[in-house]
């Protein structure tokens, strides 16, 4: 399956010279939707966690890039080691406070995050450095040759870090401290008893996410060129947590499924009205999550099952 996964990232990277830059952009797009529900695949699915931060974690990965590239020297690249620190750090820090509590609580403390991290933004004190309600432009880094286009080369370190994320997070389920964020989640009494210390795993799982988004915030904020309060706001953390149980909370290539399913399932809606789209929308989403608990990756390997038994 290694060698698989290899040879699929390998093509896929071979496609972004066949294609023209726009068709490119947007699936740069969907490979940062992927990075971003990895994390949450860990924070959610693998150690039964809830949260509403991803837009706050995001934005801090977008909002490090930018700073960074408007108040200091560093090259832009820096930006790729930052972010991951930043959302590490926040993410321990939210996930000591709620990873203690239920999910009702959790979602509440996560939900607060996220609603007053845009107004941390606007805040006077510090809106000289990030910009207040203007937000901060940036510039995309140059690529290493003049034969990659900016887009182009977008979506190849966007594909590079995706691959190594996934990888990492393969490796980290299948560890000892992936068993024992599973142990949490089903059963937390069992799990303590058996020596592991819940809240400091579950701070864990909150701060692996929060490296993933927010490495992936920073890779969307080159993309577009700019960043500002609006946004990050609460719409994107449900936008991101439908991309999660459509793709399947359980599995990486579910993330990647979930990627693909925030950034061209819109179009299929789009061309139908602007009032009957959403509606629509909301409907086939419904549909989805009670035909497919597991997600599109479960409905896959179900059918993949089917078709094995039925195989004469």
């Amino acid at each position: 399956m290694r060698t698989v996964w290899t040879m699929g990232f390998v093509a896929t990277a071979a496609l972004a010279f066949c294609l023209p830059d726009f068709i490119v952009f947007r699936f740069t797009q969907a490979a940062i939707w992927a990075i971003a529900l990895m994390g949450l695949v860990i924070l959610c699915g693998i150690s039964g966690q809830f949260s509403f931060a991803q837009a706050a974690l995001f934005g801090i990965g977008g909002y490090g890039a930018a700073m960074l590239g408007a108040h200091t020297s560093l090259p832009a690249y820096a930006g790729l080691l930052l972010a991951p620190l930043l959302g590490f750090a926040t993410g321990y820090g939210v996930g000591r406070v709620a990873g203690r509590h239920s999910l009702w609580t959790q979602a509440l403390v996560t939900y607060a995050f996220a609603i007053a991290f845009p107004q941390l933004l606007r805040w006077r004190l510090i809106e000289q450095w990030t910009g207040g309600v203007q937000g901060l432009y940036l510039d995309f880094p140059t690529p290493p040759t003049d034969l990659l286009s900016n887009d182009r080369w977008a979506f190849l370190m966007s594909l590079a870090i995706l691959g190594a994320g996934m990888w990492l997070a393969h490796n980290l389920i299948h560890s000892r401290s992936g068993r024992a964020l599973r142990a949490a989640r089903d059963n937390e009494v069992s799990a303590e008893a058996q020596g592991i210390r819940v809240p400091q795993a579950r701070a864990l799982a909150s701060a692996i996410a929060g490296a993933y988004i927010a490495i992936a915030g920073c890779l969307s904020a080159w993309q577009f060129g700019f960043v500002g309060p609006g946004s990050y706001n609460f719409a994107l953390s449900v936008q991101m947590l439908f991309g999660l149980v459509i793709g399947g909370m359980q599995s990486l290539a579910g993330a990647i499924l979930g990627g693909l399913f925030l950034q061209f399932f819109p179009d299929v809606t789009a061309g139908l009205g602007k009032g009957f789209s959403a509606l629509l929308y909301g409907v086939l989403l419904i549909a989805a999550m009670v035909a497919m608990p597991s997600g599109l990756a479960g409905a896959l390997a179900r059918l993949a099952a089917w078709l094995k038994i039925r195989r004469p």
